[in-house]
C-alpha cells in the first residue's frame, strides 16, 4: 500500500489497479491462501473498509479514499505489464509524489513518512496529563482551528526554545515603568510631568530625526492602567501565539504594529507624542480576534463568543481612554498628549498582515502570494513615511511643539 501511495500523482491519486493488486499480493501472502480483491477494491472475507481505515491519514490532507482512489487510466503515464504465473496487470506509472510547495520540509517529510497518522481521539480525552502538557494543550485549543492541526502541535512540541520574546518585551516595560515611577514619584498619567517626554525612548515629533524613538517609545507607559492592560493582553495572547508560531512570526508581527503605529501617528497627528506598546499588543489581538471569526466554526476554545465581546469591549475602552487623554486639556509645560493612533494602525497591520501570519500554521509565508501582496503594501506604506517625514513637516509648516 506504501509503495502504492509513493507512486501517486501530482494531485494525490493513486492507480487503482496496483493499489488492490499489492494489498491482494501481501493479504494472500500473510494468510498463506489468496483472498485476493474484486474489481471493486472488496477484499474476500475481510473488507476493504477495514483493511485501509487509516488511508485518510496515511494521505494527509490529500482528500479522502474516494478522491484519492481514481483508476489507472485517469492518471496518465505509459502502461507498463507484469504479473506472475502468467496473470498480466496494467500498472499506472506515476511521477514521484509531489506535495504542495507551500508546506515546509519538515511538514513533507511527515506527510511522506506518514506520521501524519495522529491518534483520532479528542485531546481533552488524553489522560494522565501534567501540568505543563495540559497547558500546551489549552494553548492548542486556543489558537488552532482544525484538529489535525492541535493533534500535530499536541505530539510534537518541544518546551525548548521557550516563548522568550514576549515575556522579555513585557518584562523590559515593567522595569522601565518602574524606574520612571520612581524617579518621577508619579504612577499614573506619567505624561503630565514635565520630566517625562525628556526620556531618550519616547517618540516626540521634534526628534524624529533620532529613528530608533520610531520603536523604543513601546517601552514607556502613560500610567500604571495602560502598562496592566498591554501587559495582560500581552501574556494571555502574545505567548500562546509564540508558542505556536514561533518567535520569528510573532516578533515580526508585533513590531511591525509598533513601527506602523508610530509612523502613522507622524502622518496623521503630526503635533502629539507617543509612548506604549499598544500597536503592537492591537496587532496581536486584531489577528487573533479575525483568526478566531475566520474559522469560528473549528475554533474549541470555551465561552468564544462571550470571550471575544469582552475583548472588543476592553480594546475599544482603551481606545477611548486613549482619545479621551489625547484631547484633554494639557499641563502647560507638558504639551499635547500621546496619540491614540497607534491602535488604530496596530489593528489594521494586525487584521492584514496577522491574519496572514496566523493563518500559515506549518506553512512558508515566502511561498504565498498574499504573503508577499501585504509585505508590498507595508514596504510601500514605510517609504511614505520615511517622506512624509523628511519633507512634509517643512512643506506643510508644520507647528510643532519644542523638543524637550
Amino acid at each position: 500500500m506504501l509503495v502504492a501511495l509513493a507512486q501517486s500523482n501530482e494531485q494525490g491519486q493513486v492507480c487503482y489497479q496496483e493499489l488492490v493488486d499489492l494489498v491482494s499480493a501481501t493479504v494472500g501472502g500473510q494468510l498463506g491462501r489468496g483472498p485476493g480483491l474484486d474489481r471493486h477494491g472488496a477484499l474476500a472475507g475481510v473488507g476493504w473498509a477495514g483493511s485501509c481505515s487509516s488511508l485518510p491519514f496515511l494521505l494527509g490532507r490529500a482528500g479522502d479514499v474516494g478522491q484519492a482512489l481514481r483508476p489507472c487510466e485517469d492518471l496518465g503515464g505509459p502502461l507498463r505489464q507484469g504479473g506472475s504465473g502468467g496473470s498480466t496487470a496494467a500498472y499506472a506509472r506515476a511521477p514521484p509524489p509531489q506535495i504542495s510547495s507551500k508546506r515546509s520540509s519538515s511538514f513533507k517529510r511527515a506527510i511522506a513518512n506518514g506520521q501524519r497518522a495522529l491518534p483520532r481521539d479528542g485531546l481533552l480525552d488524553e489522560p494522565g496529563l501534567g501540568v505543563y502538557k495540559r497547558f500546551v494543550r489549552y494553548v492548542a485549543y486556543e489558537i488552532l482551528p482544525r484538529e489535525v492541526d492541535r493533534h500535530w502541535y499536541f505530539y510534537r512540541h518541544r518546551s525548548c526554545p521557550p516563548p522568550v520574546f514576549m515575556a522579555s518585551v513585557t518584562l523590559a516595560q515593567i522595569i522601565v515603568f518602574l524606574c520612571y515611577g520612581a524617579r518621577l514619584n508619579k504612577w499614573v498619567l506619567q505624561t503630565y510631568h514635565p520630566e517625562y517626554m525628556k526620556s531618550p525612548l519616547v517618540y516626540h515629533p521634534g526628534h524624529r530625526a533620532r529613528a530608533w524613538r520610531f520603536l523604543t517609545y513601546m517601552f514607556m507607559h502613560v500610567g500604571l492602567e495602560q502598562l496592566g492592560f498591554n501587559a495582560l493582553l500581552q501574556l494571555m495572547i502574545g505567548v500562546p501565539l509564540e508558542m505556536v508560531h514561533g518567535l520569528l512570526r510573532i516578533s515580526l508581527l508585533y513590531l511591525a504594529g509598533v513601527l506602523a503605529g508610530s509612523l502613522t501617528v507622524s502622518i496623521t497627528d503630526m503635533r502629539a507624542p507617543v509612548v506604549g506598546g499598544s500597536g503592537g499588543v492591537y496587532a496581536l489581538c486584531s489577528a487573533h480576534l479575525a483568526n478566531v471569526v475566520m474559522n469560528w466554526a473549528g475554533m474549541r476554545c470555551p465561552y468564544k463568543l462571550l470571550r471575544m465581546v469582552l475583548a472588543l469591549v476592553c480594546m475599544s475602552s482603551e481606545v477611548g481612554r486613549a482619545v479621551w487623554l489625547r484631547f484633554s486639556p494639557p499641563l502647560p509645560a507638558s504639551g499635547p498628549q500621546p496619540s491614540f493612533m497607534a491602535h488604530l494602525a496596530g489593528a489594521v497591520v494586525g487584521v492584514s498582515m496577522g491574519l496572514t501570519i496566523l493563518r500559515s500554521y506549518e506553512e512558508r509565508l515566502r511561498d504565498q502570494c498574499g504573503w508577499w501582496v501585504v509585505l508590498l503594501a507595508y514596504g510601500t506604506f514605510l517609504l511614505f513615511a520615511i517622506f512624509w517625514n523628511v519633507f512634509a513637516y517643512d512643506l506643510l509648516g508644520a507647528h510643532i511643539p519644542p523638543p524637550p
